[in-house]
């Protein structure tokens, strides 16, 4: 009759013996693992650092568009301002005979 080696007794020198066996190889595994996932980041740090950015929205048109964009919210500002609270027209903000009454005014001139 054959036993199977699974069902024998086995000593408890022997079972220490595999437990740190089975630990070591945990180990391995483990800083194995640790070092594919550097070794991962490093390869995308590469990749990122040799290929250079390719902006499909460049700055120097941003800059214009965000100063276009200042612009028009200064003068629909100045629009709704001088409408409300001023009880004008708001196209008469933008004629020169208005800006030069405004700056009359500041100065004190008649």
């Amino acid at each position: 009759m054959t036993q199977n080696p699974s069902s024998q007794n086995t000593s408890p020198k022997a079972k220490q013996e595999t437990a740190a066996a089975s630990e070591e190889q945990e180990i391995q595994q483990e800083t194995s693992r640790k070092k594919e996932r550097k070794g991962k980041k490093q390869r995308k740090r590469r990749q990122k650092l040799s290929k250079p950015r390719l902006r499909i929205f460049p700055i120097w048109l941003r800059i214009i568009v965000i100063l276009i964009f200042a612009v028009t919210v200064f003068v629909i500002g100045l629009m709704i301002g001088f409408a409300v609270l001023g009880d004008g027209s708001p196209l008469e903000v933008l004629r020169l005979e208005t800006w030069q009454h405004i700056i009359d005014i500041v100065n004190k001139t008649d």
